[in-house]
């Protein structure tokens, strides 16, 4: 209905540049929106007031001349001018009634695109350290950065999702100190206990498992236990891959899957971060101060220089970011998004300066970031800080054991990832339309149960009937859920170019709140067997469309609640 009228839209413009009304040069953008109040009509457009100055006109007379000049159609059934000269359209019922049918045929694909082309794009999401449980922010990071990737492979892009491990530096040292104090029996309260050291109830599991000889599979490697106290290098091979292993369990849990895990230690072992270096002194970027090498991304937009190589001859973690994505690069991903924790804010300027130095041909800005800010749970009004797991923060397990995946990921990425997020497990545990993924999915959970009904009192769903009758569909909820439902492709699109979940979750309240209200004012069974299957070819649109949405943010759409 959108593109029909801005269609007609089109055509009013080019009568009046005919009729010399409108410059012949004019080339607008024109708006067309949806209503807030259908007492204004379905959509409406601000296009007279954006052109009254350079047709040199009042707003109000050239929404006249637009009105006057648009083509005939079936598809509206009146216009109006309002207010200074917006203009107001009534999509005909027969025409608003024609995205049932387009929903009804299109099924899972209603919504999809081929805008992208096939273009590759590379997400990388979660990238947690492997030195303990995954964190309730690592489980936003998860949430919003697999609803990133579902949102462009919606629209047409060749999506791979990247997992970076950083299996290297003082943090798996650590690990691997505090594993080993375990092994020996040191306890966090003993004299013995490493100053950084972690005091997790899952490093006892990783020290027992050690010393039981268990061989652990993760990912690339298969690592057994040597059950030797003394040799800190297997200690620190088998922690990794232990936890490893539970944070990939941790994420198949919550239904994310990764395509490549990349290892921050490979940077080392094949020479790239060596090479990144030498390339960036080549290019006269790098200079020597107080003993330590130094690169110059002031030159790029920094707000100060960054270590690159420190005085005891070990790299910064710079370095290995910018080796790592100029990797990603010469892979061959032109376009890049890194879904990060906003403590990773600090990051972003300098690993594009870094980049930038190395003139390998790399543009500006790249790669892309969104970053997410704090999670804080809590339950009766108050915060939980505490895992049993964890010791010391609130798991992604912990929240998928109390409420569920599906509550876990809807309420997780929600929300703006730029806005701080309170996890409140008793609303996500609530069955009531206060809790919002309850609210939506209980909208699909009710077209399911009104098709049982249709089956059992024997009045099962006549298709062709109801494409045969759909202007039956008069009332004015049938028509704002029609519209609603003619809004989705548009919302996925704007999501999946803007990068922000949180707009499917916003629709899917909507559509939820239009469906609920129509499904309370109308009558489904009535005895009119043509308008009967009208409604439910609405409800059933209705049903596909969430059902679409709720896949786009990785949650079900159950069939019972």
């Amino acid at each position: 209905m959108k593109d029909t009228i801005i269609s007609l839209l089109e055509g009013a413009l080019d009568e009046l540049k005919r009729q010399d009304v409108l410059p012949s040069e004019l080339a607008p953008t024109i708006k067309v929106d949806p209503t807030k109040d259908k007492a204004h009509g379905d959509y409406a457009t601000n296009l007279a007031l954006m052109l009254a100055k350079p047709a040199g006109r009042k707003p109000r007379e050239l929404a006249e001349a637009l009105v006057e000049a648009l083509p005939a159609s079936d598809a509206v059934s009146r216009i109006e001018i309002a207010g200074p000269g917006f203009i107001n359209f009534f999509a005909a019922t027969d025409a608003a009634a024609q995205v049932i049918r387009q929903v009804l045929d299109q099924g899972d694909t209603f919504g999809r695109s081929l805008t992208g082309q096939g273009q590759k794009v590379q997400v990388e999401f979660v990238s947690a350290n492997p030195t303990g449980p995954l964190h309730v922010g690592h489980g936003r990071g998860a949430a919003i950065g697999d609803s990133i990737c579902r949102l462009l492979e919606a629209v047409g892009y060749d999506v791979t999702r990247e997992f970076y491990y950083n299996d290297a530096g003082a943090q798996i040292a650590n690990l691997a100190l505090s594993v080993q104090a375990r092994v020996k029996g040191i306890d966090p309260e003993d004299d013995g206990w490493p100053a950084d050291g972690y005091r997790g109830g899952y490093i006892i599991d990783v020290a027992n498992s050690y010393l039981a000889g268990d061989t652990i599979h993760a990912d690339d490697r298969h690592v057994t236990g040597a059950a030797d106290p003394d040799d800190l290098d297997a200690i620190r091979e088998f922690a990794v891959a232990y936890l490893r292993r539970e944070q990939d369990l941790d994420l198949r849990a919550f239904g994310v899957e990764f395509d490549v895990y990349f290892l921050e230690s490979s940077l080392y072992r094949d020479g790239k971060v060596a090479a990144t270096a030498e390339r960036l002194a080549e290019k006269g970027h790098t200079y020597e101060q107080d003993g330590a090498t130094w690169l110059r991304t002031t030159d790029f937009g920094d707000d100060k220089d960054r270590v690159m190589r420190k005085q005891d001859g070990h790299y910064t973690y710079f370095l290995p970011d910018v080796a790592y994505h100029l990797d990603k690069w010469q892979r061959g991903f032109t376009t890049v998004i890194n879904e990060q924790g906003a403590d990773h804010h600090s990051t972003v300027t300098r690993v594009r300066a870094g980049l930038q130095a190395l003139e390998a041909g790399i543009p500006q800005g790249w790669p892309d970031y969104v970053l997410h800010q704090m999670v804080m749970v809590t339950r009766s009004g108050v915060e939980v800080k505490l895992s049993k797991r964890a010791g010391s923060y609130v798991t992604v397990r912990d929240l998928i054991d109390e409420v569920g995946r599906d509550a876990t990921r809807f309420f997780l990425a929600a929300r703006r990832a730029d806005s701080q997020l309170t996890f409140d497990i008793d609303l996500a545990r609530s069955q009531s339309n206060d809790n919002p993924v309850y609210y939506v999915q209980y909208a699909h959970a009710r077209v399911c149960s009104m098709l049982r009904k249709a089956e059992s009192a024997d009045q099962a769903f006549d298709h062709a009937q109801a494409m045969d009758h759909l202007a039956r569909l008069e009332a004015e909820q049938e028509k704002a859920l029609m519209n609603r439902l003619a809004r989705y492709p548009e919302v996925v699109a704007h999501a999946a170019a803007s990068r922000e979940p949180q707009q499917i979750a916003q629709y899917l309240l909507d559509l939820a709140a239009e469906f609920h209200t129509c499904y309370n004012a109308v009558k489904v069974m009535v005895e009119d067997d043509a308008l009967r299957n009208a409604r439910m070819a609405l409800f059933l649109a209705a049903r596909q469309v969430l059902r679409n949405g709720l896949d786009l943010m990785g949650v079900g759409a159950p069939e019972e609640m």
